[in-house]
């Protein structure tokens, strides 16, 4: 139905007039009726090929001229409307975003009916035949009703949805959880055909998701719950082997320096590996070990002796050395193997003669040593020397104070003797990983349960190549301080990412892995320095499309967010943002995102969100599906916890009682 015609074109805007019998916003297509004359409406006008210019009304005027105009064009109404060009629908009814060919001046327009919009908004590709192939597969999910449109309810495609990486940004309250708990309650309530190889791993930051996923998803879908230090209800103990971190994790988490410590630590965790060796190793091993630190006892004391000091100074320093290796030799965890009982034996050999007369030693200590040399099978240490921690292996945590010690010792022995100084706060950092209970999730699991990535993965995620066990995983993380909540999802990540590049060929194309980001600005940080160098997210955003990785970020503070996660993002659902500065941010980081969307994000209501990127056609202002049940994120009711009935008034009230007290009170 004609409404009016065009009487200005210009690139991103078209006036129109509309005819004096339009009088009304409304009107009846054949039984519909469609709003034709309110903010946000569409219209359309056909170019001079036959393909249809679908057009979004952004103004509505009342424009009251002094006579008429041309009355063959029957223009003599003072209502006008702007309208922008979005799209152009084709004559195959294909639909593009932008404009190739403009409509003509005095060119008609018209109201754009359901069929339109169907056309539009198709979301599902037809396979041959009626049911064949793959036809039954579920391709589509509702997310909610068009503001634009009335009534119509708007489906997004699933391939398009989920093959990149998303964005959902909006202020707190505005309906985020809500949003994602919808998605997934959607994608996992599908009949027929079950999500049964979705893997979806969501960090809940704010506890708030367990509730949402715990009833009313079909019986086929197994959703695990995971809370670290914390068993309970339907929440199961959360498990992160300290074992499994790499080297760069290990020395974010201690907050240590790239140049001096890192190298430090790196010695630490392979001194603690060959102490757990002498414990776990068979005999012939552990001969073979103590042999080790036999010859770095000998290298220790001797770097010592070799300095150019006072007999009384190297003496002095050599025996409050072997005093401290002697206790880390007589630890509950040596106590019974021989082999480390005969380097005490040693050890106590060369103390009785670390003795000064009339300042001198008179290289008794030194004669000793040549003794103990004597003992050392230097090919075997070397060997032992040379064999390095397997990545992934279990060794004991109780042994890394003791290996940080030796490495000290080791150190102060080459005449660094500000050593300790240098590393005080990455020590700080290891008896807070050793004794803090923040810490006990990460110390849990011994090498008999888990002894690989794989493994971990396996027993934790059923992310293994036949697999289809937990589709859907909730971790949990609200009572996890910010360190280590930056270390528990980066860690995970990494492992989930790197199993995801160890698949070759068409694996990396199945069992993909969509990781929901909660609060995603505390651990996604932009312009900040991460406790890891290397964000992992940032990698995953880059990389993840060609290892089937994607990523679902949340986030209530876009400005805070790291550009390159954004940006690399290709679906956006904003929910209302009312900050200047994260409205700017998210304009200079997306590169079409229009300043028209910016009033419509301020003025969304609770619920309501703009959706754009690769899962719409075009940019879709809609009020989200309410999830059910809900997530556990709604707002106090002030009001009612402010205000209640003064005890005693209560009609219902027992009063045979009177010493009952309410136990609220």
């Amino acid at each position: 139905m004609k409404i009016g015609k065009i009487i200005s074109v210009e690139y991103d805007k078209f006036r129109v007039k509309l005819f004096h019998t339009t009088r009304n916003s409304t009107v009846n297509i054949k039984g519909k009726v469609y709003y034709f004359g309110n903010i946000g409406s569409f219209l359309k006008i056909e170019n001079a090929t036959g393909d249809t210019v679908i057009c979004e009304v952004v103004s509505v005027l009342d424009n009251t001229i002094e006579g008429k105009l041309v009355s063959d064009y029957d223009l003599d109404s003072s209502r006008e409307l702007i309208i922008k060009p979005v799209g152009t629908l084709y004559q195959d009814r294909k639909f593009n975003m932008g404009v190739g060919i403009f409509p003509s001046i005095y060119s008609d327009v018209y109201i754009v009916v359901k069929e339109d919009v169907e056309d539009i908004l198709a979301t599902t590709i037809l396979t041959e035949g009626d049911g064949g192939g793959d036809a039954g597969i579920h391709r589509e999910l509702e997310i909610g009703v068009s503001k634009n449109m009335i009534n119509y309810r708007v489906k997004l495609n699933i391939d398009k949805l989920f093959n990149i990486h998303s964005a959902v940004l909006g202020n707190s309250g505005s309906g985020k959880s809500n949003t994602i708990s919808h998605i997934f309650q959607e994608i996992f309530r599908q009949k027929e055909y079950y999500a049964l190889g979705a893997k979806v791993v969501l960090f809940d930051v704010n506890g708030e998701y367990s509730r949402a996923f715990s009833t009313d998803l079909e019986d086929e879908i197994n959703v695990v719950f995971y809370k670290p230090n914390f068993v309970g209800g339907i929440l199961s103990d959360f498990v992160l082997p300290y074992y499994l971190m790499n080297l760069e994790e290990w020395t974010a988490f201690l907050m240590t320096s790239d140049r001096t410590q890192r190298p430090f630590w790196d010695r630490v965790l392979q001194e603690c590996y060959k102490f757990y060796k002498i414990k776990t190793a068979n005999d012939d091993e552990k001969e073979n070990f103590i042999n080790y630190f036999r010859y770095k006892l000998h290298n220790i004391v001797g770097n010592i002796l070799s300095r150019v000091d006072s007999d009384t100074a190297n003496i002095t320093t050599a025996s409050s050395a072997l005093r401290k290796i002697k206790e880390i030799l007589t630890n509950e965890e040596f106590v019974g193997i021989q082999s480390a009982m005969e380097l005490v034996a040693d050890i106590n050999t060369l103390l009785e003669n670390c003795v000064i007369v009339y300042g001198q030693n008179d290289a008794r200590l030194s004669n000793k040593l040549v003794e103990i040399q004597d003992k050392i099978d230097v090919d075997s240490a070397m060997d032992i020397y040379d064999k390095k921690l397997p990545h992934g292996e279990y060794y004991d945590h109780k042994f890394l104070k003791i290996a940080a010690e030796i490495v000290l010792l080791d150190e102060e022995a080459k005449g660094n003797g500000r050593i300790r100084e240098f590393t005080s706060t990455m020590m700080s950092r290891l008896d807070h990983f050793i004794y803090n209970k923040d810490c006990e999730f990460m110390k849990k699991s011994t090498g008999n349960e888990v002894n690989s990535e794989e493994d971990y993965l396996k027993k934790f995620f059923s992310l293994v190549a036949n697999d289809d066990g937990k589709q859907l995983i909730i971790i949990d993380s609200s009572e996890t301080s910010s360190d280590i909540l930056e270390l528990m999802t980066s860690v995970i990540s990494r492992l989930i990412f790197d199993y995801r590049k160890r698949q070759v060929g068409e694996l990396r194309r199945k069992k993909p892995v969509h990781l929901v980001l909660d609060e995603a600005h505390r651990y996604i940080r932009k312009n900040a320095d991460y406790i890891l160098k290397e964000n992992i997210f940032e990698k995953i955003a880059r990389e993840g499309r060609k290892f089937s990785t994607f990523l679902i970020v949340s986030s209530q503070r876009p400005s805070e967010l790291s550009e390159t996660v954004l940006s690399q993002c290709g679906n956006y659902i904003i929910h209302r943002i009312q900050n200047e500065v994260d409205m700017k941010y998210i304009y200079s980081v997306l590169p079409y995102f229009s300043t028209d969307y910016v009033n419509k994000i301020k003025q969304s209501t609770p619920g309501e969100a703009l959706i754009f990127g690769n899962c719409v056609p075009m940019p879709l202002h809609v009020k989200v599906n309410q999830a059910n049940p809900e997530p556990n994120s709604e707002n106090c009711k002030v009001s009612e916890e402010w205000y209640r009935e003064p005890f005693g008034n209560s009609d219902e009230e027992d009063d045979s009682d009177e010493n009952e007290q309410d136990p609220l009170f």
